[in-house]
């Protein structure tokens, strides 16, 4: 007989609680899920999600840096091999868009994530989604530029604004090719 270990166990529960939440909040929102419902589809005990997290919010943040990681795995497939800096942004942009236009994403790192936590939670998990993939970004395509001139931090942040709102019309159901036409030259502006 094979038995797991209690390690293995716990992770197991936490990873069932997460996937749960995963989908009821991807359907519903996070207003529009309860821990009851979310237990019942885990199919453990309400004492197993207040073992791994003390409140909803926190099983939110946890399935909300789950999918900001998922975001930033597929930039990072699609921004590397591009030898131009421009192409590899702009690569990185439309792997960002078609991340974040899959089912709730837009919604829960956008929308909800805002108003359920607090702001360095939410910076925390832009950084996870790529933030610091962008900002190495620029750094490399302005690599001629006086690098003291430029504050790629913050260039990177409201870049990354921009792709934010871009990525909500475009899970809205708007065409993604305007906001990558857009994007596009904005890129090819700064670099210039």
């Amino acid at each position: 007989m094979n038995r797991r270990s209690q390690g293995e166990r716990t992770e197991t529960t936490r990873a069932a609680l997460v996937q749960a939440a995963r989908g009821l909040f991807e359907e519903r929102g996070y207003a529009g899920t309860g821990t009851p419902e979310i237990v019942a589809a885990a199919k453990v005990t309400r004492g197993a999600l207040y073992h791994h997290f003390t409140d909803k919010a926190e099983l939110f943040e946890a399935v909300a840096r789950q999918l900001a990681q998922e975001v930033a795995d597929e930039i990072a497939r699609q921004a590397s091999g591009h030898s131009d800096p421009v192409e590899a942004l702009m690569a990185g942009a439309q792997a960002y868009f078609a991340a974040m236009a899959r089912q709730g994403r837009a919604r829960l790192l956008l929308l909800e994530a805002p108003a359920v936590l607090r702001a360095e939670q939410v910076m925390a998990l832009s950084d996870v989604a790529g933030l610091g993939a962008l900002q190495e970004g620029l750094q490399e395509a302005l690599r001629g530029d006086d690098k003291t001139a430029v504050p790629l931090r913050e260039l990177a942040v409201l870049l990354s604004a921009a792709f934010d709102r871009a990525a909500l019309a475009i899970a809205r159901g708007e065409s993604a090719a305007p906001y990558e036409q857009a994007i596009r030259l904005l890129l090819s502006r700064l670099v210039a």
